[in-house]
């Protein structure tokens, strides 16, 4: 992802849960910048509107650049608080980057095909985590189970990475496992009559 979008922020001077409720009546979303490149954690608002669409355009390791009043600061995000209700954005924590820099994200994988005739594949792991440019964060590992056979297994080692990311995970980790599938156990002839006696009661 070598390309990422400008949001307007404000500068947010009142705090509180009063405060937070009221920007996000009017459509903002509080946020807090945090880094290096900060010297106090910044407190602003960023329309929730324009800031959702981007996460479903670039992915929750979206890198945004900040435009704060006229002050650019490139950011990414580090932690979305998101209403279990409404699933509106309640707040939002970003960390102040720079270019060049490399950073540790865990990053989604995603299992596609099929498996050998007569078994199943369980996903053990969701994401792993990789190390990787600030600008360069891949949105997404894909892995094929197609034709994999029973007792096959797909770790992070396993993962093809691309450019200069490397894996931070233990490479040990499993991601895919291709397994029988869960069998329900037969009636037997006792619970069979079991049940008719009851029926007949």
């Amino acid at each position: 992802m070598a390309k990422y979008q400008t949001i307007e922020a404000a500068v947010r001077s009142e705090f509180g849960k009063g405060s937070a409720r009221r920007a996000r009546v009017a459509g903002q979303i509080p946020a807090v910048v945090y880094g290096v490149d900060v010297a106090s954690n910044l407190h602003v608002t960023i329309d929730h509107r324009t800031f959702a669409a981007l996460v479903r355009q670039e992915g929750v390791n979206a890198v945004l650049e900040l435009d704060i009043e006229g002050q650019k600061q490139l950011t990414m995000i580090k932690h979305i608080d998101q209403n279990v209700l409404t699933f509106n954005i309640d707040h939002l924590d970003l960390l102040a980057i720079k270019r060049g820099e490399k950073v540790e994200v865990d990053v989604p994988v995603i299992v596609e095909g099929e498996p050998a005739p007569g078994t199943m594949w369980v996903q053990d792991a969701d994401t792993i985590k990789v190390e990787a440019d600030v600008l360069s964060i891949p949105e997404e590992f894909t892995v094929s189970i197609e034709g994999l056979e029973l007792g096959a297994q797909i770790t992070a080692a396993d993962i093809k990475l691309e450019g200069d990311t490397t894996l931070v995970e233990d490479p040990e980790t499993l991601i895919v496992n291709i397994v029988l599938p869960a069998v329900e156990e037969e009636e037997t002839e006792e619970d069979e009559a079991a049940e008719e006696a009851a029926a007949t009661e």
